[in-house]
């Protein structure tokens, strides 16, 4: 029997997920047989979360398939434009990549809106990446956003455009005092998509069934972190989905069978520059980390935010995800520090919780509370076997387990 396997992470998001996902996917003899993206939205190749792994789309088995769910806001004009590129780096993008009709899509209003949005908010935006993300999934819960399937029936998708974009300029120009975004020129320019999109149709869900049947091994890749999760995560400075593992749109195609694997970075970082972070370093170790770790936005060029290990916000996570084993990344980050310390509880009001606060505002006045741990000055970097890496590092390794009751794998 096929095993389904779903890779998330488990922190705020830039864990590493996509390093276990390239070391799966190059696995020989080949593994999985096909992979799935729940990610919240179709970026370019900058992008954290890239739509497409190099090698799993160079996969050496035939019949590989590289599927987007429903789950996703499509963005057209960055799907083809990744997928060109990859075409011409002599990646058979278009033979494996099929897509769900049923995906809403990112429409230029939607980008309009994200940066007013966040322009209007001044010192308390969310800190989004600007690209349409939260109002495409706003119109996808209102019912009326425009989707994939919609494309091939030419007067109902101009319909359905001319109401949201009604919708949408009637904000831009009454609320932030914008110009309005032009319906002709949206209307061509998501049409000359339609003969490219029309050969990649699939129905995922019935495929998923399908490699259920056959006894395939199939890889769910989830985006961002669970902590970003717009239900369980730290609210309001979350994605506009859900992150954790019953994210995945077509749920009952895999049911009963499967694995979840999280990706947890030896310490966390957290991308957008607002919203709650207990550990959080301003010091000479938070230099340290974001220095060696390369921790700026890919798509925003910030500064990403970094700290200690947080055991409190993880054993939540798995919790929320049901998950089956850690993927530690990013350990060597940590090579050369003096001292290393875990988080292990919460102080609020000198009084220490024995999890998260129960609303999201007092996450403001947490107190960490740390165990220190000594660190280790040799290179962890291309070690790949566990009794190879410094005593300090595998006992640093053990005691993560200890603290979340979860093994690493």
């Amino acid at each position: 029997m096929g095993r389904f396997v779903i890779i998330i992470g488990m922190q705020w998001g830039d864990e590493g997920k996509g390093k276990i996902v390239d070391l799966l996917t190059s696995a020989r003899p080949p593994w999985p047989d096909s992979r799935v993206d729940t990610m919240p939205a179709i970026r370019s190749s900058s992008a954290v979360a890239r739509p497409f792994s190099r090698s799993y789309l160079r996969h050496p088995a035939r019949g590989v398939q590289c599927l987007i769910g429903n789950g996703v806001v499509l963005s057209l004009e960055a799907l083809f434009r990744e997928a060109d590129m990859l075409r011409a780096e002599g990646v058979p993008v278009f033979e494996r990549l099929r897509i769900s009709p049923a995906c809403p899509l990112i429409l230029p209003s939607h980008v309009v809106l994200d940066r007013a949005r966040e322009a209007a908010r001044g010192m308390n935006a969310i800190g989004t990446t600007g690209r349409g993300i939260g109002p495409a999934y706003e119109d996808k819960v209102a019912r009326r956003a425009v989707r994939v399937a919609d494309l091939f029936q030419r007067d109902r998708f101009a319909a359905k455009l001319g109401e949201v974009l009604d919708f949408h300029n009637f904000v831009l120009q009454r609320y932030f005092a914008l110009p309005p975004v032009d319906f002709q020129r949206t209307l061509d320019e998501q049409l000359e998509y339609v003969e490219r999109v029309r050969p990649l149709l699939c129905d995922v869900t019935g495929a998923l069934s399908d490699l259920r049947t056959s006894g395939a091994n199939v890889l769910f890749e989830g985006a961002q972190g669970a902590m970003l999760d717009v239900d369980v995560g730290t609210y309001p400075f979350v994605t506009s989905s859900n992150t954790t593992a019953g994210a995945p749109p077509p749920a009952p195609a895999w049911g009963r069978a499967r694995s979840i694997t999280c990706s947890v970075s030896s310490r966390p970082i957290r991308p957008r520059r607002r919203g709650p972070f207990p550990t959080e370093l301003f010091d000479d170790d938070g230099e340290h980390l974001s220095r060696v770790g390369h921790e700026f936005g890919s798509v925003t060029g910030r500064r990403r935010r970094c700290g200690w290990f947080d055991a409190v916000a993880l054993r939540r996570s798995i919790i929320h995800s049901s998950v089956s084993g850690l993927c530690v990344t990013k350990l060597d980050v940590l090579d050369g520090l003096e001292t290393i310390r875990l988080c292990v509880g919460y102080r609020v009001g000198g009084e220490t919780l024995p999890g998260p606060p129960l609303f999201a505002d007092a996450y403001a006045d947490v107190e960490p509370v740390y165990e220190e741990m000594p660190g280790w000055q040799d290179s962890t970097v291309g070690v790949r076997e566990h009794h190879a890496l410094p005593l300090n590092a595998r006992r640093y390794l053990e005691r993560i387990e200890q603290l979340l009751a979860c093994h690493s794998i």
